[in-house]
């Protein structure tokens, strides 16, 4: 069996697939698997994963499921995958030759790996500029991470055990989006994360991808966003981030129109607290997505 799963969620980006296909064959290391979780694509991406998999270069696997957004594509990779390891590269990213390599090479040098829900590297640009900052300490948390003033995005290797012991992302009816800090900071409170300070994925982030559409996001799926800042409010260390998650509840529970959402948080005297800074935010996200609404209708 194969020691990692690198795994893909996508939907309609067969035009960006051949490039991370490209980056997977070149792998100093072949010991993974590629998984790629089809989230309803209208484009061919099957017919092009098929293709792929009779050149019988890599070890493939090709799940097509109904549009459910990233999350979704994220719950069926976790219940599919089998090996030790797992980590997601999107569908617009690719990986440096002897990412695999790093990956497994670090975690066969790891002591005790159990204590471990897995390890943290660095993400890069396409002009190879380290995306945010590097790690100072050989183990961390995610949410320790960005609290000590950590910066930037960064790629995660989980331990397929640690990610299944949590719940699965909800799906809510209409909505397409609940963030993947959910799982990561329910890991957060058991584990560390083993730091590695090299690139193990190249970002290209694309203009109708959900890294560049976030206002628009936190409009129309608002369920999905109070879930999460519901967590964060419970979960998180830091006041600060408490204080804000409460904030973004209120907005996205005016934007549900969530009439109880005082009597459905966790921390009752915060959200309250909350109230006025969280209407504030709920008029500037409505303002500016009816402002960008009106913009694609000129």
């Amino acid at each position: 069996m194969k020691k990692l799963t690198v795994f893909t969620p996508a939907y309609n980006r067969a035009h960006l697939l051949p490039r991370l296909y490209d980056s997977l064959k070149k792998q100093t290391s072949k010991d993974f698997v590629w998984l790629v979780v089809d989230d309803g694509s209208e484009d061919n991406t099957k017919q092009l994963i098929d293709s792929y998999i009779k050149e019988g270069l890599l070890e493939i696997s090709y799940i097509y499921q109904e549009n459910q957004g990233m999350h979704g594509a994220h719950n069926t990779a976790y219940r599919n995958i089998n090996t030790e390891l797992n980590t997601c590269i999107d569908s617009d990213d690719y990986m440096p030759n002897n990412a695999v390599e790093m990956i497994l090479d670090k975690w066969k040098n790891v002591l005790e790996n159990k204590r471990y829900a897995g390890i943290v590297g660095l993400d890069v640009d396409i002009q190879n500029n380290i995306i945010g900052t590097c790690f100072t300490t050989p183990e961390t948390t995610l949410e320790d991470f960005y609290r000590m003033g950590g910066k930037g995005d960064k790629k995660l290797v989980y331990r397929t055990e640690v990610m299944n012991q949590y719940p699965e992302y909800p799906i809510f009816s209409g909505e397409k989006y609940v963030g993947l800090g959910y799982k990561y900071l329910l890991a957060d409170q058991d584990y560390k994360l083993i730091t590695l300070n090299e690139p193990l994925v190249i970002v290209d982030y694309q203009q109708g991808g959900s890294s560049n559409n976030m206002l628009r996001q936190y409009y129309k799926n608002p369920k999905g966003f109070a879930f999460i800042r519901k967590q964060g409010m419970v979960l998180s260390k830091s006041f600060k981030r408490r204080i804000l998650d409460a904030i973004h509840y209120v907005s996205s529970s005016f934007i549900a129109k969530d009439k109880d959402f005082i009597k459905n948080s966790p921390k009752k005297g915060l959200t309250v607290f909350a109230i006025p800074m969280g209407y504030l935010l709920y008029k500037y996200i409505v303002y500016k997505n009816k402002k960008a609404y009106k913009s694609t209708e000129l």
